[in-house]
């Protein structure tokens, strides 16, 4: 069982190049105000880890575990390294994290998520994310890779079930409304006319095929870092501050599958078969099964990969919201809004709070933590007590799923 003692988020809305400031600069201010957050000393860490994507592409800068050397004298010397696994990277970092505190190697880990992406114009951008696809086998006729691979995911669930847009078009609306109460989101003062929330090709136009303005995740700077534990080494933080393990959050679960890079070939795999993309399906299974979750209603929330609105739609009936092909009913039935059965993105997701890529997943597990502790403000979910995590990387050749509970909860289910 691996402990989260808590965490700190950037501001998404920030653009770092603006600010005078570069990517080791806030490396080095997201770890500093993680361990003032926490109240714990740099000299306590044991292992480190950095969930990134394209920091070379980007930033002219690999090997970002030597940026751990920057934040403090105490962390000279302090094992490290870097994960990538496109959008998923940050996810892939926790799970080396745990892995190695579950190996009993460590008891205390910290794992930095981060990504500049706002320090080139959006074209470049769009070309370097492109890295996650098939490069030179799939797209090359898209002027925005990831658009138009999510526009033909949109047309595949037409394909076979029927797709309406307007719920595509909801599901941004919802998130984007989710978004304002988060402080750290980068839409949280964004304005919108009635038609930016339609087909309306001058408020909401067409970005590639079915895929407007509206239905993408935010090109964003951001960096998000936890801290995660061994029960020993979260015993002794939780008598230090004077409260019980049990108040605690815990990585209660976890699921982490591959498949095949090309979207085509993921495709031409599920034919036939009930889920769309099947390694989806099996590392959130995988996460429930890990932590003894039996019913989606012992869950309490959701924090899943938006990356567009049709990936949210994909993962609705993953998730088990509803039937394979039926995610339309959970919003037009309200469950993943606000306030619904199983709230969705409370966050405001990639959409609404912004898509920093490899810090995506570390921002959703301290996301999830918020939640279970009582800890999201604004955006709390009334008596969470249990969150999914979703996220995945590419046309979903990477998706890591995790199941965050205060360790209380596990008792009174």
């Amino acid at each position: 069982m691996v402990y989260i003692l808590g965490g700190w988020q950037s501001d998404f809305a920030a653009n770092w190049q603006r600010q005078g400031i570069d990517i080791a600069d806030a490396f080095v201010d997201c770890v500093q105000q993680g361990l003032a957050a926490t109240a714990l000393d740099a000299g306590e860490i044991d292992t480190g880890h950095v969930g990134n994507f394209t920091a070379e592409l980007f930033a002219g800068q690999g090997l970002l575990g030597g940026f751990f050397g920057l934040v403090d004298p105490a962390f000279n010397g302090l094992p490290s390294a870097r994960h990538e696994a496109a959008c998923a990277s940050g996810s892939v970092a926790i799970l080396a994290a745990t892995a190695e505190i579950e190996a009993g190697r460590y008891d205390l880990a910290c794992v930095v998520g981060i990504e500049q992406m706002r320090n080139v114009p959006g074209r470049i951008a769009a070309q370097h994310l492109g890295a996650a696809a098939w490069a030179g086998h799939e797209f090359g006729d898209a002027d925005f890779v990831w658009p138009r691979a999510f526009s033909d995911l949109a047309d595949e669930y037409d394909a076979r079930y029927g797709l309406d847009p307007a719920h595509l078009r909801a599901i941004a609306e919802i998130n984007f409304a989710n978004a304002r109460r988060n402080p750290n989101a980068q839409a949280r003062g964004y304005r919108f006319s009635p038609e930016s929330f339609t087909d309306d090709d001058e408020a909401n136009p067409v970005v590639e095929g079915r895929i407007r303005k509206m239905d993408c995740g935010q090109v964003t700077d951001g960096s998000a870092v936890v801290f995660l534990a061994s029960p020993k080494r979260a015993a002794a933080y939780a008598a230090r501050r004077g409260v019980a393990l049990d108040s605690l959050a815990r990585i209660a679960g976890w699921g982490h599958r591959s498949a095949p890079i090309g979207y085509a070939r993921k495709i031409a795999d599920s034919a036939g078969a009930a889920y769309v993309f099947p390694q989806v399906r099996r590392a959130v299974l995988d996460a429930r099964a890990r932590a003894g979750v039996v019913d989606i209603a012992q869950l309490d929330a959701i924090e899943t990969h938006d990356c567009f609105t049709s990936s949210e739609y994909m993962e609705i009936d993953h998730l088990g919201i509803t039937a394979p092909g039926e995610s339309w009913r959970a919003i037009e039935d309200g469950t993943i809004a606000p306030g619904g059965a199983l709230p969705v993105n409370p966050s405001g997701g990639l959409i609404g709070l912004g898509h920093p890529v490899g810090a995506t997943g570390v921002r959703m597990l301290l996301d999830g933590y918020k939640q279970v502790t009582d800890r999201a403000g604004d955006y709390q979910v009334e008596g969470a007590a249990r969150v999914q995590t979703l996220n995945i990387g590419g046309s979903t050749t990477t998706s890591v799923s995790f199941i965050v509970e205060r360790a209380d909860a596990a008792l009174a289910a």
